[in-house]
């Protein structure tokens, strides 16, 4: 199986700043945190209204261990991006991750033909990929290293960042690019360099704007990650519409 493609892991700045639009994605591998076993998924909702109909909670202001994970404005998200219960029939088992950049849609499996979505932001033209990877790790608010490419073009960069564990980076954090969550995929025993995170600009869910990096709501990072355990196989697929 051939290497999930590493082109091009630099993105530029935006309106909130170091954290806005960089795509996020760790350039070396953090130290890898004990295997962590997830807690039994919750059960999925029949119904698709049943999400619906909890968004003013499941999208609202939260504490999250020693940070606070601020409301979502509803109204800057499509509602097509919202999370939901739906019919998803697929070959992968209860359990995987299909990513569907085309439609900007994150998959995560369940019995009897049903899935739980997620609206995500994925790599814009040329940081695309698609391939099967693996979790490998996962981590809660874990720390940012931005390419040493992106802190060349954008030296102003450096005012926010730090010499930490593993090189030059961003303490985890509300203002950080990775956001609540971050889980590593991994490829042939190797690092893709690619992750699903979340991100502290959820009006960029359902666009084409990271560096390859699978960006979601936090509050839907935070439900994946607790969904999820290390070793959960993920597809992506394709991001031509066919």
């Amino acid at each position: 199986m051939p290497l999930i493609s590493r082109r091009a892991m630099m993105s530029g700045a935006s309106a909130t700043g170091v954290a806005a639009a960089l795509g996020g994605c760790a350039t070396r591998p953090q130290p890898v945190p004990t295997a962590q076993v997830a807690p039994a998924p919750p059960p999925v909702p029949a119904p698709d209204i049943a999400f619906e109909l909890q968004y003013p909670t499941i999208y609202g202001k939260t504490q999250d261990g020693p940070f606070e994970v601020p409301a979502v404005k509803l109204a800057t998200v499509s509602p097509a991006y919202l999370r939901k219960a739906v019919r998803y029939e697929t070959s992968e088992a209860p359990g995987s991750i299909v990513i569907d950049p085309a439609h900007h849609y994150l998959y995560l499996v369940q019995e009897g033909g049903r899935a739980v979505r997620y609206g995500v932001g994925v790599g814009r033209e040329g940081f695309g990929w698609s391939g099967v990877a693996t979790i490998h790790s996962k981590q809660e608010w874990p720390d940012w290293y931005p390419p040493k490419e992106m802190i060349q073009r954008q030296p102003e960069l450096k005012k926010s960042l730090t010499e930490l564990q593993s090189g030059i980076g961003m303490h985890g954090g509300p203002g950080n690019p990775l956001g609540a969550r971050a889980m590593y995929l991994w490829q042939d025993n190797k690092d893709t360099l690619y992750r699903i995170h979340g991100t502290v600009e959820p009006w960029t869910i359902g666009r084409s704007v990271s560096s390859g990096c699978v960006r979601m709501i936090n509050q839907d990072a935070i439900d994946l990650y607790q969904r999820t355990v290390v070793g959960t196989r993920v597809v992506v697929l394709s991001a031509h519409v066919v």
